[in-house]
């Protein structure tokens, strides 16, 4: 038999816990008169931070940050359609990462009944160490996938020998073009909370799932 040319995919996912969990928190503050309002979000904001600062220093939160002061105005209407005076609207706006879902869940619970907070998202995800190392692992594993392929289908046909010619992401065999998508993916699943939320709040964050998808020509002897 004449050298048969064998394309396959491979692919192969891992579901790895959470190492860090980012939190978004938003103060609010409004009303008639823009400098009561920033004075407002301001004294609002000064003990989100220095709750934050207090768990940096504590090793709870690894990394955090904050935007500065935003203030807006707008001028509602009434019921007859005529424009009421301004109203002024101002935020401070934090993000902060948590090494440990306890640590983060008492934090939450802890800010989320004060005045002016919201609480936003999280976002759980890896470090950029563990991200990297995985995606590699995947990858080398997904190839593997391929390999195993080729030869079975080798095999069918009564040959014994595979000997590769083109490994690609996905897509790039046979189009020429990358597909729709990214070839590796991380996924996680966030929250989000308002501040009139439960007292105690309990974070179990969902693993998060890192796969990869190769194709792979080889040819068969």
């Amino acid at each position: 038999m004449t050298d048969v040319t064998v394309t396959v995919r491979g692919e192969h996912e891992a579901r790895i816990a959470p190492e860090r969990a980012t939190v978004r928190v938003g103060v609010h503050a409004e009303g008639p008169e823009r400098a009561d309002v920033v004075d407002r979000v301001i004294r609002l904001a000064e003990p989100v931070r220095l709750s934050i600062t207090d768990r940096k220093d504590a090793g709870a939160v690894v990394d955090w940050s904050s935007k500065r002061l935003s203030v807006r105005a707008e001028r509602p209407w009434n019921n007859e359609g005529k424009r009421l005076a301004p109203v002024y609207y101002a935020s401070v706006d934090f993000t902060a990462t948590f090494a440990e879902a306890s640590e983060l869940s008492i934090w939450v619970s802890d800010i989320s009944p004060w005045d002016g907070v919201e609480v936003g998202w999280v976002d759980w995800h890896l470090t950029a160490e563990t991200r990297a190392e995985v995606e590699r692992q995947v990858a080398a594993q997904a190839v593997g996938v391929a390999v195993t392929r080729a030869q079975a289908y080798a095999g069918a046909l009564g040959l014994h020998e595979v000997k590769p010619l083109e490994i690609a992401d996905v897509g790039l065999i046979s189009s020429g073009q990358p597909a729709p998508g990214a070839p590796m993916m991380m996924k996680a699943r966030g929250a989000a909370f308002g501040a009139d939320s439960a007292p105690a709040m309990e974070y179990e964050p969902e693993e998060i799932v890192i796969s990869a998808t190769v194709e792979a020509r080889f040819v068969a002897r």
